[in-house]
């Protein structure tokens, strides 16, 4: 489809189907809020700025989606669009930040159930940000997605090999279960990344897993035994 003829398609959305694509916004805002309360209850040490300010960031930028939902009035495409981005960069560096700290401290620090707890929390919040960033990178985001029909573009479900001639539709659990078993299996199960920067964001994924499952969990056994 030309880009004249999606930004055209973009600026006439009908009413309903602006709806649609708020109320499936409802489980990425959660889980967005959901990586904020996790930063919140992280140690101090892992912390590099107060627990309670991404929080605070995030229910601020989420604010305007949130009245666009509630209230159903229409909120540009590319205002969606920044304001997303700008909420993948916060939590995606407040995950750096906690695994970096947690591997700058792991020597001085003996408390194995603390490295436990930590590494949990850690490792939940590497699937929430990966799951956030496949749902908004496929396909150019929801709308896009939406607008060519939902065919695979950087990731391929098993719904879409035949050119989703069904008329499937990718929800935020979807993505989930990608960055889930991205996480676990530290590569692709049942749906494979099509371009690089789906091969990026899955080389990232597994490397983060594998630094708090393997340096961290196994400092955490050490010490226990």
């Amino acid at each position: 489809m030309p880009e004249s003829t999606k930004a055209a398609n973009e600026q006439t959305m009908p009413a309903g189907l602006q709806h649609t694509l708020q109320t499936r916004r409802w489980a990425p805002i959660a889980g967005t809020l959901l990586i904020g309360i996790i930063y919140l209850i992280l140690p101090a040490h892992l912390q590099i700025i107060p627990g309670w300010m991404p929080l605070a960031l995030e229910i601020v930028l989420l604010s305007p989606l949130v009245f666009s939902a509630l209230t159903r009035r229409r909120l540009h495409h590319m205002v969606t669009r920044v304001i997303t981005l700008i909420i993948l960069g916060l939590v995606t560096a407040m995950l750096a930040s906690g695994v970096a700290l947690l591997i700058i401290t792991l020597p001085g620090n003996s408390h194995a159930e603390s490295l436990l707890q930590a590494a949990a929390l850690l490792w939940a919040t590497n699937v929430l940000v990966f799951s956030l960033w496949y749902w908004e990178i496929d396909g150019g985001g929801p709308l896009k997605r939406h607008l060519s029909g939902h065919k695979a573009t950087d990731l391929m479900f098993p719904q879409q090999v035949d050119g989703n001639t069904s008329g499937w539709v990718p929800l935020f659990l979807d993505y989930l279960f990608v960055a889930f078993t991205g996480a676990t299996a530290l590569s692709p199960t049942d749906t494979y990344p099509l371009t690089q920067r789906a091969k990026i964001l899955m080389m990232i994924e597994a490397l983060i897993s594998v630094s708090i499952i393997i340096l961290l969990v196994g400092r955490a056994v050490n010490i226990l035994g």
